[in-house]
């Protein structure tokens, strides 16, 4: 019994240490994600939606493809690769400490013939004054040298950026940090939209899934504008926010001023400019068909208003003058379209002075009841996307720890140097962990100056 549970330890110890289970795991996150860039994330557009097969619905909804880096076997796969990074640094990395920590002093005959970086000259200076050149040359060189008297001969050993061998475990570290951050945000974070029309507040936003986000503040659009180039097209807009506690504008916070890749940021959630519309709204009188009985309509941008017969009224376009589109007619009017109760539509133009034309058109299509159209009310909303990740400091101190990591890794390298004198003779050995061209270009320059420092001088 305790031999097949200390083999299953082992098989999986071993399963988690696997550099192929590393190489798989990274191909796999890599291919996933290429899933979550194409297939669009969060609340779907409707006509999105209706260009797939239910089968292709159902199937993308139950992997979860619609919000990819939330589903579990995501997340399995973050957790898969922390815990194998954390297995193959645990067991490599104690060796890789003791290297560092406890270097090799001295070296024997067999490890001196298998260096290919060595040199050798010889000196007639006293014994004693050549260490102390050497000793002196290592110091302002490479490090403060190790002494080793050993079988009748000196070996002092130096060494430089010893702790660079530690790089790729700053790596693997940031890595981790990376991924808590991103799990950090994945459970208390949210992401979500807003649309807030020109002096109404929101103290609640709706969230990919559809679900409403409190706050915990109320914010207010004070004011929208847009301003466009010649050809129509959007040069910019931007929203003036104000953010309420208890009812009460928050200093700083008041009439902030928020545009395209310039957010609001509040108690850790951030308001991005994202949209705009129009949420203005129209005013109808409606009466009976003698024209008496007269009742006020109000007519959403979006919504449109429910009529007496049960048909909705929807405005499509309105006018301060008509006359440049219909000759012999003048002021206000309002192109709506009116939709029955049986899905039927019809499209018509609603005067403000011409109420006979009104009154002519409702008796031509049987209805009991004539629109008179009374004017606009300009207002526009604006849509914000809103974002809270608390994982995000995570994230940018495990950035910063990944280019301090690869700095180490790839640019700096463990270089040793061993000197060994020896009847009249001094020897010396090098040895880099990485970048072994450049070394030995340094190797034969350290070479030059050790020979002309044990020279005899006078």
């Amino acid at each position: 019994m305790t031999t097949s549970k200390r083999d299953f330890i082992e098989t999986f110890w071993d399963f988690f240490c696997s550099l192929k289970l590393t190489i798989f795991l990274l191909i796999s996150l890599a291919l996933t994600s290429i899933i979550g860039t194409v297939v669009p994330q969060g609340q779907l557009n409707p006509q999105y939606v209706a260009q797939l097969s239910p089968l292709k619905l159902q199937f993308y909804t139950t992997l979860g493809f619609f919000d990819m880096y939330h589903s579990w076997w995501f997340i399995t796969l973050l957790y898969m690769m922390s815990l194998n990074l954390i297995c193959c640094s645990i067991k490599r990395l104690p060796h890789v400490f003791k290297f560092v920590t406890e270097p090799v002093l001295t070296l024997d005959e067999a490890t001196r013939k298998s260096y290919i970086l060595k040199m050798e000259t010889s000196y007639s200076t006293p014994a004693d004054i050549v260490k102390k050149r050497v000793e002196e040359f290592l110091a302002s060189e490479i490090s403060k040298p190790v002494l080793t008297d050993q079988d009748g001969e000196q070996q002092l050993f130096a060494q430089k950026n010893p702790w660079s061998r530690l790089g790729v475990y700053v790596v693997h570290l940031s890595i981790l940090v990376i991924f808590i951050g991103g799990i950090i945000g994945s459970l208390f974070g949210f992401n979500g939209y807003v649309n807030i029309v020109e002096g109404t507040s929101v103290t609640s936003i709706d969230g990919r899934d559809g679900k409403k986000i409190p706050l915990g503040f109320e914010l207010r659009c004070e004011q929208f504008s847009a301003s466009f180039y010649d050809t129509g097209v959007p040069k910019e807009f931007k929203s003036i926010l104000t953010v309420l506690e208890n009812g009460k504008p928050v200093k700083d916070y008041t009439n902030a001023r928020i545009v395209v890749n310039d957010p609001l940021q509040y108690k850790g959630i951030t308001f991005y400019q994202s949209s705009y519309g129009n949420a203005g709204s129209f005013f109808f009188d409606i009466t009976d068909k003698n024209g008496k009985n007269k009742t006020p309509l109000l007519v959403g941008a979006d919504s449109g208003a429910m009529l007496p017969d049960g048909s909705i009224l929807k405005v499509a376009q309105t006018t301060a003058d008509i006359s440049p589109f219909e000759q012999g007619r003048s002021g206000p009017a309002a192109a709506v379209e009116l939709v029955s109760s049986s899905g039927k539509a019809e499209q018509f133009v609603v005067y403000t002075n011409h109420q006979d034309l009104n009154t002519k058109h409702a008796k031509e299509h049987n209805r009991d009841y004539i629109l008179h159209y009374k004017g606009t009310e300009e207002k526009m909303y604006t849509g914000l996307q809103v974002a809270k990740d608390p994982g995000v400091w995570f994230v940018w101190l495990g950035c910063t720890l990944m280019m301090i990591g690869l700095y180490i890794a790839f640019l700096m390298s463990h270089k040793r140097v061993w000197v060994v004198i020896k009847k009249g003779h001094v020897f010396m050995y090098g040895n880099v962990n990485k970048n072994q061209a450049s070394f030995e270009i340094e190797f034969e320059q350290l070479s030059e100056k050790l020979k002309e420092c044990v020279k005899e001088r006078g």
